[in-house]
């Protein structure tokens, strides 16, 4: 019999409720706890999903015996506080993307991890989607031949609030860390890591962060990478890989796609189709869940050296922009 894992998950917002509701068709998986900043809101939550053990503080949640992992689910400048408070306690740890606000904070966490030999993960969950593995598949398999060029976007219009956490630089806000994480980690997976060279321009509003921007990566192998994403223009949130012998497609969104189309110069097209058990968040959960009984302490699909050079990534391309947080 399977061995479960019992989670706490730290925050109540709206990405926790997205998590938890994953969690309920993630094979072996048990939602134990829930940790906010009130005992209102930890009660509420915890009768939503139904969780016995609701606590009125992180450290709480952090310090509870009956917790195997904790998933950080708390607005991004608070990632680095949480994530070290639950490694701290002795838990696993699935932290919502982005994974830090910069690579100073990134690389405190992996390190506190490496230290006390637990699980990290960053909480990339498109990256264990079926239809994302299977495109990659057939990348590896050579189906369109040598990669030549990838392009994505993904952007939403959200109406004006200064103070929300997409726009106020007070929350690390922006389309960069919030949306623009996306097409970056795309990049990395499908063209085999960061790029030499990077160049970006963005639309700095009001509050001094970027509601939309615009890169391109540059590969030693001439490979390019097109990539955008905005929080105040829609965009159509497709991807497309593109070969010397053929294409893929991930239909919209391609960030939690459940179609994928195969096109082979010559030779036609092959749809792969698959749903989500759940909403798309139980394999990121089950990717834990099956490194935690293996021993690993950290993902082979996104390890940590790589979610360090995405951070390190996006702080170039923020400094392409002279822009930073107030925090910083």
């Amino acid at each position: 019999m399977i061995k479960k894992i019992r989670w706490g998950i730290l925050g109540t917002g709206s990405i926790a409720h997205q998590f938890a509701r994953g969690l309920r068709a993630a094979e072996g998986a048990e939602l134990s706890a829930v940790g906010s900043r009130a005992a209102k809101t930890a009660e509420a939550f915890g009768n939503e999903f139904d969780i016995p053990r609701r606590h009125a503080t992180y450290e709480a949640l952090a310090s509870d015996p009956e917790v195997d992992a904790i998933y950080v689910a708390t607005p991004h400048p608070m990632h680095k506080e949480c994530t070290l408070l639950s490694l701290n306690h002795g838990k696993a740890v699935l932290c919502e993307k982005p994974f830090a606000v910069n690579v100073r904070e990134a690389a405190e966490m992996v390190k506190t991890a490496r230290d006390k030999k637990l699980f990290l993960m960053e909480a990339m969950w498109t990256r264990f989607i079926p239809v994302v593995v299977k495109a990659r598949e057939w990348v590896r398999q050579g189906k369109i031949g040598e990669v030549r060029m990838l392009q994505s976007d993904f952007g939403f219009r959200a109406g004006w609030d200064e103070t929300s956490r997409l726009l106020d630089p007070k929350f690390a806000g922006g389309a960069l860390l919030d949306v623009g994480i996306y097409p970056i980690a795309l990049a990395y997976f499908f063209l085999g890591g960061g790029p030499q060279r990077i160049v970006s321009t963005a639309t700095l509003g009001d509050t001094g962060v970027d509601e939309q921007n615009a890169i391109v990566f540059e590969y030693a192998s001439g490979a390019l990478a097109l990539l955008s994403s905005a929080v105040r223009t829609n965009t159509q949130q497709e991807a497309f890989i593109l070969g010397t012998e053929g294409n893929i497609k991930l239909h919209a969104p391609f960030w939690k796609a459940t179609k994928a189309t195969l096109t082979v110069d010559g030779k036609g097209e092959e749809t792969c189709e698959i749903p989500h058990k759940g909403n798309g968040y139980e394999y990121e959960a089950e990717e834990v869940m099956q490194c935690m009984r293996a021993g690993r302490l950290e993902s082979p699909v996104i390890p940590l050296d790589e979610t360090l050079a995405m951070m390190e990534t996006m702080d170039a391309i923020r400094a392409q922009w002279g822009m930073k947080y107030p925090f910083e």
